[in-house]
């Protein structure tokens, strides 16, 4: 008898659980639909500025002045633009595909954290806290400081430092749910493949990652170099005993490298709009320094809880495969956005910052499971200097607090440009 009432209970609480999330995927996906709408019906940027123009101009099959060899997003467009008009086809692609990323996360949120849920008393319950945390994420921002109070070298609040979520740019929006696969299929990966080969693994990872790249390049070139240089250097600390399991797991890049050439031919290629002037640049932070003074602070402005934390959790490092990786993958961005650049008129863009936020948005979240981790087992195992993790929670919530009113600064109308 009092099995079966355990039993209910927990499919009480699953099925609210479940009410609960979708609930709150509506309202985000709403909210978020509002906003891409507004961007999409701003069509020369003065009130809701974004990248949103030339993308239904490419959807149309028009020219827009930029090369976008990477077609899922605007394939998706094109196909709800028989339906409706050009505005609501590019809002609800948006919308649809960014959408799909709290449902992936929730998912890898709850996987990763399910053994820590289970050993307490209202275990049935914690679908919520994770479900809150999921959808947190998708508001969290860069720290910046209210109106009139001046930062040392901050010229822009968002341009400069960036956020892990650029409401503006519904491509990176776009290729998350695709992201946020691969990279933990990567990192359950690496704990394993030099052991034994999951060809099964190795090609849905493969699959999402060339979707992620189809979708939106930059999270693959810092993706694709952080883990090419972790397996390079695992083939020489292991004097070369890996090599064969090494190359099957290599196999998996391949369609995405092919898909690499395309597109990097398609951007900057003589047939390119960036012409004969195109192409990749070298130097220190050449093209960051046009938009920052104080390189330094802006870094820690944009993920002043991932580095609080790690200063703390430095030898998680040493034990947490994704943990580890998430740190490595963000070096790699930070480094490629400091030494590279575009050539010509798209120097200024900075094009090489949105895999740097993808860097930024992934430490965030592993993080945020380092730090649910130990908070759940401080309650569990009822220790007093548990308190010690409030400073990490409210260093989130600062981050979280900033977010939502950037985002209500940009739904506003306001430019994400002069924020």
């Amino acid at each position: 008898m009092k099995e079966k009432e355990t039993n209910s209970q927990l499919n009480n609480a699953k099925f609210v659980n479940i009410i609960f999330f979708v609930l709150c995927l509506v309202s985000y996906s709403v909210l978020m639909l509002s906003l891409f709408y507004k961007q999409t019906c701003s069509h020369n940027g003065e009130w809701f500025q974004s990248d949103m123009e030339a993308y239904l101009l490419t959807m149309l099959g028009q020219e827009s002045g930029f090369d976008f060899p990477y077609p899922i997003y605007f394939t998706l467009g094109k196909f709800l633009l028989l339906f409706t008009n050009v505005e609501w086809a590019g809002a609800l692609a948006t919308m649809i595909m960014n959408s799909l990323s709290p449902i992936v996360l929730a998912y890898y949120l709850q996987k990763s954290l399910q053994k820590y849920y289970d050993k307490l008393a209202c275990k049935e319950w914690m679908g919520i806290l994770s479900t809150v945390i999921t959808f947190s994420v998708f508001f969290i921002s860069m720290l910046f400081a209210p109106e009139g109070i001046y930062l040392p070298g901050m010229t822009h609040k968002y341009l400069g430092v960036f956020s892990p979520n650029p409401y503006h740019n519904a491509t990176y929006m776009a290729t998350r749910p695709f992201t946020i696969v691969t990279f933990f299929l990567f990192a359950r990966i690496l704990d394993y493949y030099e052991e034994r080969t999951d060809l099964k693994e190795f090609a849905w990872f493969g699959f999402f990652l060339l979707l992620s790249t189809m979708t939106k390049p930059s999270f693959t070139l810092v993706f694709v170099s952080a883990a090419g240089l972790l397996m390079a250097f695992r083939i020489v600390a292991k004097k070369w005993k890996n090599f064969v399991p090494s190359v099957k797991l290599g196999l998996a890049f391949i369609p995405t490298f092919i898909a690499l050439l395309y597109q990097f031919s398609g951007v900057f290629g003589g047939s390119s709009q960036a012409g004969p002037d195109g192409g990749i640049g070298f130097g220190w932070a050449s093209a960051w320094k046009v938009h920052m003074e104080n390189i330094p602070f802006a870094i820690i402005l944009a993920s002043a809880f991932p580095f609080f934390v790690l200063v703390f959790r430095i030898k998680e490092l040493k034990t947490n495969t994704l943990y580890r990786f998430s740190w490595f993958m963000y070096l790699v961005s930070l480094l490629e956005l400091l030494i590279l650049f575009e050539k010509g008129d798209r120097f200024v863009h900075m094009n090489f910052s949105w895999g740097y936020m993808h860097g930024i948005f992934f430490i965030f979240i592993t993080t945020l499971i380092v730090l649910l981790r130990d908070t759940v087992c401080a309650i569990v195992e009822k220790r007093r200097n548990g308190v010690l993790l409030l400073p990490f929670w409210l260093a989130y919530g600062w981050h979280l607090i900033c977010g939502i009113i950037y985002f209500l600064y940009i739904w506003s109308g306001q430019f994400y440009y002069c924020f």
